[in-house]
């Protein structure tokens, strides 16, 4: 019989299999540094890198343990392309400069990522073994394979792979088709945050932990953060909190949509039970409403994802349908035992491309990755630290936005666990094995 992760907490496995947190501290003491960075994910981290890399004196200020976010609970998939179908709706969101900019970062934003990986020696479990974006109706098929074809005009080199194919490489023969992206792969987020932390602080960057910034005011040309009862005196603040973005700045927060992420993972599995999926180390999403994405595991532990939502009282619920759904989509995995169980916060934007926003003078801030977060983050984060070191607005691959409100943001929020229930109905009708 299947046995369910645990319904009264939470156990993330890439917290209990994650390489060592280095010993960082809490802010002490006032400080003075040319640039602090709020947040400690992929973004804030791979900010501080260049800046410190750069020899500017930064420092990164984390509310919680490093990896305790988004950046620490993801899927870990490095997916190379924006959420967006075509790339009419990108050139439709930042105009035509941006549109050939964007296209380009995000297209190499996979290679990147794991360059990135390999010049500094994180141990993250990297692989760049491919993802399969998997169809899971002919409707879907479809417009995969339209859109394909024209993200290939600007150098995407997708392919397009039958049933058969989605079977080779996934081992479920539920999908119609599929389009891979040779440039994707996965990584262990939990160790890739905290290695970005380890090479950050070895370049010079300042890293504190339970350091949540609770106001910040400007003094002149300059900024002084209030962290934990003292003052940080900074030439330049950069934002790098996405869908954990709190009330330090209201308007950001409401710029941007909370999503709930949910995943669970197996004990080690028998041969059996796992041989024929994901034979090749493919990482797998699919296009359904309500996404899927998985994995298999160094260990033979296979993890399975979804969207869940949040309830009242702060519980996440969604976790019986994600066991319920992988039963249908890996009948192999019907009665498995499942370990763990753990959500994560993740921010989405009206118009699906991440925004860059100035704030106010001297404070920039680059959030809503859309469940792209770990390629994009780090790209973004690069970009941020760019600006931070000079480079002009006009220059940069994303265009400054306005921070404008999610429309009917908290009812969406309030809303979102009837909303998925219509969601699913809609792709069980659709989904051929319902």
């Amino acid at each position: 019989m299947t046995t369910a992760p645990d319904t009264t907490a939470t156990r993330s496995l890439w917290k209990v299999t994650g390489v060592a947190a280095q010993d960082h501290r809490a802010l002490e003491g006032d400080l003075s540094c040319d640039v602090a960075v709020i947040g400690g994910g992929f973004t804030g981290q791979r900010a501080a890198l260049a800046l410190a890399e750069a020899g500017v004196s930064v420092a990164v200020f984390e509310a919680g343990e490093i990896g305790a976010g988004a950046s620490g609970r993801s899927g870990g998939q490095v997916n190379p392309m924006l959420p967006v179908k075509v790339p009419e709706e990108l050139q439709e969101a930042v105009g035509p400069t941006y549109f050939e900019r964007m296209t380009e970062l995000s297209l190499g934003s996979a290679d990147a990522l794991f360059a990135l990986i390999e010049k500094h020696g994180i141990d993250c479990d990297a692989r760049q073994k491919g993802w399969l974006r998997a169809d899971h109706c002919e409707a879907a098929a479809d417009a995969s394979r339209k859109a394909a074809q024209k993200w290939n005009r600007y150098g995407a080199a997708f392919e397009f792979v039958d049933c058969a194919g989605v079977r080779a490489i996934s081992g479920t023969d539920r999908y119609v088709s599929g389009t891979v992206a040779k440039s994707g792969g996965a990584i262990h987020p939990m160790s890739l945050v905290r290695g970005l932390a380890r090479v950050a602080e070895e370049a010079g960057a300042q890293i504190f932990i339970h350091s949540r910034v609770a106001s910040m005011d400007p003094q002149g040309d300059r900024w002084i953060l209030h962290v934990n009862g003292h003052r940080v005196t900074t030439n330049r603040v950069i934002h790098a909190t996405n869908g954990y973005t709190d009330n330090l700045n209201a308007k950001l927060k409401r710029s941007v949509l909370p999503l709930t992420p949910i995943q669970i993972a197996t004990k080690p599995l028998g041969n059996n039970q796992i041989a024929d999926l994901l034979p090749q180390g493919h990482t797998i999403s699919d296009t359904r409403r309500l996404t899927m994405y998985c994995r298999r595991e160094p260990g033979d532990r296979f993890v399975y994802g979804g969207i869940g939502y949040r309830k009242s009282g702060g519980t996440v619920g969604g976790f019986q349908w994600l066991m319920q759904d992988v039963a249908k989509v890996f009948p192999t995995l019907s009665e498995v035992d499942w370990e763990f169980r753990w959500s994560g916060q993740i921010a989405l934007t009206s118009d699906h491309v991440p925004h860059f926003h100035e704030p106010a003078p001297g404070v920039s801030a680059g959030l809503g990755y859309n469940g792209r977060g770990v390629a994009m983050a780090v790209a973004m984060g690069k970009v941020l630290a760019d600006h931070a070191l000079g480079a002009e607005v006009g220059s940069l691959p994303f265009p400054v936005s306005p921070m404008k409100p999610t429309p009917f943001r908290e009812t969406q929020v309030l809303g979102a666990g009837v909303a998925m229930s219509f969601l699913r109905w809609r792709d069980q009708k659709e989904a051929a094995w319902g």
